[in-house]
């Protein structure tokens, strides 16, 4: 919808009750989107329209007008938009956010005078009543807009006042016209009697975002694997000539564990025992060392000169380098010995390591939130994701965040977003749902899901309902993960290759954002520590792996084909059109997304039995789809490369456990629903 605007600044009121004229009858409540009465700012990415609605209403018959305000970061004034009327007292408007900065948005509303004088005469006309008085209170009302319009516009509306005014006894046709025609209508409102109005009591935020906010496939490998030489670890230069591989597979964002020195003392060895051996790396998450901190390479990866020449070799093929933050120090860590206050200390004089009882982790200190010293500790934090930025980083996956206070991440995500609004933080927080979503709320761009323990239809469709449908939609951004390092799940210990397939096509295509932890998903690592545990057998966390990427069993084909699926087709590029569709039968897992204009339609169906074949019936809402009830109409399977004809609502799939999935571009016939 086009609409006028002008820069209008709105008047400053206090809300609700302590508003400070009682002659303001207007009531303005019920806004969406807001996030907690507008203590959090909503979500969008550059090009975005934001769609706003609110109820607005006041007492007696009065016609209302109101407007949308809305500005960017640092804008003196407001621009407004009107409030379009829609059914039962509620109103819609929007703004299109263009720029990654920070917008603000409230309501202003108010009862017009004008529009329900102008409303009553048109009834009065018709019910073929004498109005001449009506004219008279008419040019009145004009009159007043004209002490409120500029010299060149006030001169015109006291000349259309004077017009409508009746004349004598001679017919009052053509001042009825005349008050009844657009052009008096237009130029008055231009200049609504606003003294009583009511501004909606909060301004509320939007944060927008670059597109990969949104839409992305992340990459995770561990540098010091990417050797060919099993005689030695992989550096920055080994992970450089690997990117061509990750490039094939079609991700865009390559993400990196901590690659900083790793303690020696209490370095745990393979598969998280306490002894370890010279030969044993030691887990990445132990950062520190005499070589350095959380702004060190490892040695043994590279230098920083060579750190920067991947940044810059990952940028020319398309893709982003994301860098793990952990902030947490192993006990040979500068921090310990230059900031022990920074520490928790024990009652016989050693600092608190990390405990998850009965789990230790002797090889990390977590850092004391609580120290005295919190304002130097909170700015060296700081420190480590600027000095990463300037090294040209600007995607950070955050390990724990749920373990650190949530006003330090509000205060450093908005100092970091302040000057550089392009960088995105992805929340690793496996934890209750209010502390996952308090993160988001508080400025995480994207948060890891319960998505690898969903895995029944109906535990998959409540679930994803829930993050991609208001209220959450507007805060939370997933990002959908099959397996991390940590993470193991018994549905790939024992599905086979059907049930990597399955989840990966499941993670790609129901989220905009995925990604898995490689080469362990792409090979189908699915071997446990032990039994009922979730974590990986000879875990990459604590050794160096040498993997065969040409292996046969790899699923690579798969991931490539849907990277380009998704690439291709902008359904898939975004969350808030999926929709759900009956299937007869809850082995298989039916769903759709379509592009905002609706040109773009794909519909998945997937097998989630890794060991059985399954059939059913597919049932579609073809009007809300677009897809005309009495014409055939063509889905063609991208995965396999086969049209299907199907007709009508209801049709017949059957998969098994090679071809465990269609993903459908769905052809709508040339007639289609209006």
């Amino acid at each position: 919808m086009v609409v006028a605007t002008s820069n209008v600044t709105p008047r400053t009121r206090k809300s609700g009750r302590d508003q400070d004229d009682g002659r303001r009858r207007v009531v303005i409540e019920g806004v969406t989107p807001e996030v907690d009465d507008g203590r959090f700012p909503i979500k969008r990415v550059v090009g975005d329209e934001v769609l706003v609605e609110v109820d607005v209403f006041s007492d007696g018959h009065d016609v209302l007008s109101g407007v949308l305000c809305y500005r960017r970061e640092g804008d003196a004034h407001w621009t407004e938009t009107p409030l379009e009327p829609l059914v039962n007292d509620r109103w819609q408007a929007s703004f299109t956010v263009t720029e990654m900065r920070r917008y603000s948005y409230t309501f202003e509303a108010w009862v017009d005078h004008f529009k329900t004088w102008r409303r009553d005469l048109q009834i009065k006309v018709d019910a073929e009543q004498d109005v001449s008085v009506d004219l008279l209170n008419g040019a009145r009302l004009i009159e007043e807009d004209a002490e409120r319009a500029p010299a060149h516009d006030a001169e015109r509306l006291r000349s259309l006042a004077q017009a409508i005014r009746p004349a004598g006894k001679a017919s009052i046709a053509p001042q009825v016209k005349q008050a009844l025609g657009k052009p008096l209508a237009t130029l008055v409102e231009r200049y609504p009697d606003r003294r009583f109005s009511t501004r909606y009591e909060h301004e509320l935020g939007v944060v927008v975002d670059r597109e990969r906010a949104r839409f992305g496939a992340w990459y995770e490998l561990f540098p010091r694997s990417t050797s060919d030489d099993p005689t030695r670890p992989g550096t920055f230069r080994d992970l450089q000539e690997r990117l061509a591989y990750v490039e094939e597979l079609g991700f865009d964002v390559v993400y990196l564990p901590p690659i900083h020195p790793i303690g020696v003392s209490f370095r745990k060895g393979k598969n998280n025992v306490v002894e370890s051996t010279t030969s044993d790396p030691g887990s990445p998450w132990a950062i520190g060392s005499t070589d350095g901190g959380h702004k060190s390479i490892h040695p043994e990866l590279g230098t920083i000169e060579d750190f920067d020449r991947l940044v810059a070799a990952a940028e020319s093929r398309g893709i982003e380098i994301a860098l793990d933050i952990a902030f947490q120090a192993a006990p040979d860590h500068p921090w310990v010995r230059e900031h022990p206050e920074w520490f928790r200390q024990r009652a016989d004089g050693t600092i608190q390591y990390a405990e998850n009882p009965p789990k230790k982790y002797q090889d990390i200190y977590p850092i004391n939130f609580e120290s005295p010293q919190w304002r130097e500790l909170w700015e060296e934090l700081k420190s480590v994701f600027e000095f990463w930025l300037d090294h040209g980083v600007h995607i950070f996956r955050v390990d724990n965040p749920h373990t650190k206070p949530f006003a330090f991440w509000e205060w450093v995500i908005g100092e970091l977003k302040r000057d550089h609004p392009e960088v995105l933080f992805l929340s690793e927080a496996f934890t209750r749902p209010k502390i996952m979503y308090r993160l988001a709320k508080l400025g995480f761009t994207q948060s890891y899901t319960y998505f690898a323990w969903r895995n029944t239809s109906e535990e998959l469709a409540e679930y994803f309902e829930e993050i991609t449908q208001p209220p959450v939609k507007e805060f939370f951004g997933p990002n959908i993960w099959p397996n991390t390092p940590d993470i193991l799940t018994e549905h790939l210990q024992t599905g086979g290759r059907a049930a990597f397939v399955a989840r990966f096509i499941l993670a790609a295509t129901l989220g905009a954002s995925y990604g898995i932890y490689g080469p362990a998903f792409e090979l189908g690592e699915h071997a446990p520590r032990s039994e009922g545990a979730e974590e990986y057998l000879d875990s990459e966390k604590y050794e160096i792996k040498h993997w065969n990427l040409d292996d046969p069993a790899s699923i690579r084909d798969v991931i490539t084909s849907v990277n380009r699926i998704r690439r291709e087709n902008p359904a898939l590029q975004r969350n808030d059109t999926l929709q759900f569709h009956d299937v007869d039968n809850e082995q298989l897992l039916a769903y759709s997304k379509q592009s905002l204009d609706g040109s773009n339609l794909i519909l998945t169906v997937v097998n989630l039995d890794p060991h059985h074949r399954q059939s059913g019936w597919v049932t579609l809402p073809l009007e809300a789809l677009g897809i005309a009830e009495d014409y055939p109409y063509e889905v063609e399977d991208l995965l396999a490369d086969i049209p299907y004809r199907w007709e009508g609502a209801t049709n017949y799939v059957e998969l098994d456990t090679q071809a465990v999935a269609h993903v459908f571009l769905v052809r709508r016939p040339l007639t289609l629903v209006s």
